[in-house]
């Protein structure tokens, strides 16, 4: 029985001591998720004030493209010129492979948060009837990939728990040079979108080429722009630096959704913790009465011995 004692009261303090790391990586993870989510509605400003200049700009070029088809004395419905075709990254051109690039964490302890993307993942690849290469974003995607004898054509570890635009900058302009550079010719962005502290949902969205700049979205605001050194030239420029936000956004929303899956199951720890060390304490506290209880028999049984 003594030997039973101590085994549970090891037990006991070992569990307590689980606990209190599992509360703090909790608490750590909760103040990480809080800085994410305020940086990400932050961006998200600017995010949506690029997507709207891009899409005046884009509409711009189109009315100027029809008026000078109307003094050429040319039919405005020539389906040739309805999309803007001055930059690489609008332009759609025929499909030989497709990339995706995946996010995922650099370690583990974040409950489902990796197995809720690479599963989906998987099927994704499977149903792709085109060649297809993964741009892997975080350790667990990169070596869960390359075991499984996935093409891995890049791979970026140890992006920071609250990233910024300078570090990920890499992946971003890694991303956009291999779609100019045609190592593939659509890209997708997979990741877990947060939606809130206990729900996340996987997304696999088009990044490039960028087609769904959407006229009806701005039409009610009368914004024009005088462009230098013309129109063509100053989308060239603009359309990179949308591209990327779109890929950073995705980036920043990843990062929310693994702090909250990360701070969801260290409570999840932490309660499981709480709930064993209570049933330890039961089991010690009726162990250490039996034995008081069987100690005193043998007493009474003693005294009763001699008399």
């Amino acid at each position: 029985m003594a030997d039973s004692l101590i085994d549970i009261k090891r037990r006991i303090a070992s569990t307590k001591k689980t606990r209190q790391i599992t509360a703090a990586m909790q608490m750590v993870s909760g103040a990480k998720l809080s800085q994410v989510e305020k940086k990400s509605s932050a961006y998200q400003i600017y995010a949506d004030k690029i997507r709207t200049t891009v899409t005046h700009l884009a509409q711009s070029q189109l009315l100027s493209m029809a008026a000078e088809k109307r003094l050429k004395g040319e039919d405005d419905n020539d389906q040739d010129d309805k999309r803007v075709v001055v930059a690489d990254l609008l332009q759609e051109r025929p499909v030989k492979k497709v990339g995706y690039l995946v996010m995922t964490s650099d370690r583990g302890l974040v409950g489902s948060y990796n197995s809720n993307a690479l599963k989906p993942m998987l099927d994704v690849l499977a149903s792709d009837e085109h060649p297809s290469s993964v741009l892997a974003v975080g350790g667990v995607g990169a070596d869960f990939f390359k075991a499984r004898g996935v093409d891995v054509a890049y791979e970026f570890r140890g992006i920071s728990d609250v990233p910024t635009f300078n570090e990920v900058r890499e992946i971003v302009k890694t991303a956009v040079s291999m779609y100019d550079n045609e190592v593939f010719d659509e890209l997708y962005v997979c990741y877990n979108h947060h939606v809130n502290s206990l729900t996340s949902v996987f997304r696999v969205e088009k990044m490039l080429p960028i087609n769904d700049l959407d006229p009806a979205e701005v039409e009610d605001t009368p914004v024009s722009y005088l462009t230098e050194p013309d129109l063509d030239s100053v989308l060239d420029a603009v359309l990179p630096q949308y591209a990327e936000s779109l890929i950073f956004g995705a980036i920043m929303d990843a990062k929310t959704a693994e702090h909250a899956a990360s701070m969801t199951a260290m409570k999840s720890a932490t309660d499981n913790a709480d709930n064993l060390i209570g049933d330890l304490s039961t089991r010690y506290n009726r162990a250490r009465q039996a034995q008081i209880t069987t100690e005193l028999t043998e007493i009474v049984s003693g005294a009763a011995a001699v008399e």
